[in-house]
């Protein structure tokens, strides 16, 4: 059933039955999704969309989770951290979900932390902000792999390839903005030295000026764009235009096929950590997430009718890792749950391979990633050595 307007925004409340097995209605296993499906995020949110239906589906024709069917009540918080922090009360306060998956971004994710641990439910992000999970908090656990991982993969191969003087241009807030002071923190550890440092809002439709501040500093080596939605899409076509030939670095928060077809030949030549699964032909046979990944890719474009991304895996890999949790909980009851999330150990899943504690509530390290180079529109798998981590 899916209600198109509340409060501004689009509810849609999906339900899956698959046959007289499962339980009634009101034993269902209810869970919070709030997603960009709309605003300056929406490339992502749609895809995590669909795959959280897609596993929902999966699961209850499955039979559901301990004879239980999965509901999820979604909503669409418009890129807006203040209509995620709206959305997710409704979530805990009316539709007492039993846990909570989304924000698709840093600032969303971020905006709702205060309300998770005060009404003590579990809650799964999508962000990639290293702050969400750092420092740790009771309630709340992350999917894709930090910005801080990320910077850490980039500075390293900076370093191997002799690039010591950087200049960055990152999102002036979120995840933009966690991933410019990670950056910044690490550098010292490579030996390199940032020496222009340039950011711009979400929303601004040029950046021209704070690459033409860039280009007048000779002694730049590298470029590193750090950001998500569409800033990053402006900043490549504006590298292109200008005829900036500095290497080009960004975060995986571009890592999507959507991006590679607004930006077309402009992002050629360019290098980022990007995760298995747009990679999954390429993985080498003995990869452990090679299968899982294989799987999930047919899946997806067979029911989707799209190239699968990363952001796909990021919304079947929160519904997974919840729905396992549950299974260990033997039930719904939330500190249960919150403890078997926590125990999570040797996920393999198509982000990585998860191993969360009690100090460790994003599970992941830089192994998570293989550095790529984008060649004629698509991925290509470039590494070079990579010891962080291991």
């Amino acid at each position: 059933m899916r209600v198109p307007q509340l409060a501004g925004a689009t509810l849609a409340l999906t339900m899956y039955f698959a046959g007289p097995g499962l339980a009634s209605a009101a034993e269902d296993i209810k869970i919070g999704v709030f997603l960009s499906e709309t605003g300056v995020m929406s490339p992502m949110g749609g895809p995590e969309r669909a795959a959280l239906d897609m596993m929902a589906e999966k699961i209850n024709a499955e039979g559901g989770a301990l004879g239980r069917k999965i509901s999820l009540i979604s909503y669409d918080d418009a890129s807006e951290p203040e209509k995620a922090r709206t959305f997710v009360k409704r979530l805990i306060e009316q539709d007492n979900v039993d846990l909570i998956i989304g924000g698709s971004g840093t600032p969303t994710s971020l905006a709702v932390i205060n309300l998770i641990e005060r009404a003590e439910i579990p809650y799964i992000s999508l962000g990639g902000g290293n702050a969400i999970v750092e420092p740790v908090r009771k309630w709340v656990f992350k999917i894709p792999p930090s910005d801080k991982v990320a910077a850490d993969r980039i500075l390293e191969e900076l370093k191997a390839r002799g690039l010591t003087r950087l200049a960055m241009l990152s999102e002036s807030g979120g995840y933009g903005k966690s991933g410019h002071d990670q950056t910044l923190a690490l550098a010292p550890k490579y030996g390199i030295e940032i020496i222009a440092d340039e950011t711009y809002s979400p929303k601004d439709p040029d950046v021209k000026a704070q690459l033409t501040r860039i280009r007048s500093n000779p002694a730049v080596q590298a470029l590193f764009v750090f950001g998500t939605g569409s800033g990053p899409v402006v900043a490549t076509k504006a590298i292109k235009e200008m005829g900036l030939s500095l290497p080009l670095y960004q975060s995986p928060g571009v890592g999507s096929r959507d991006f590679l077809k607004l930006v077309g030949n402009a992002a050629d030549g360019m290098r980022l950590p990007l995760g298995a699964l747009p990679l999954a032909g390429q993985l080498p046979a003995g990869d452990p997430q090679k299968p899982v990944v294989q799987a999930f890719k047919q899946m997806y474009e067979d029911r989707a009718k799209q190239e699968v991304s990363t952001l796909a895996g990021n919304g079947w890999d929160s519904l997974m890792m919840g729905v396992e949790a549950i299974k260990r909980a033997g039930g719904t009851d939330r500190a249960k749950v919150r403890e078997e999330i926590e125990k999570t150990r040797n996920f393999v899943a198509n982000c990585g391979t998860f191993t969360m504690s009690p100090d460790n509530h994003s599970g992941l390290d830089g192994r998570a990633y293989h550095m790529v180079e984008v060649r004629n529109g698509g991925w290509v798998i470039s590494d070079t050595k990579f010891t962080t981590g291991k």
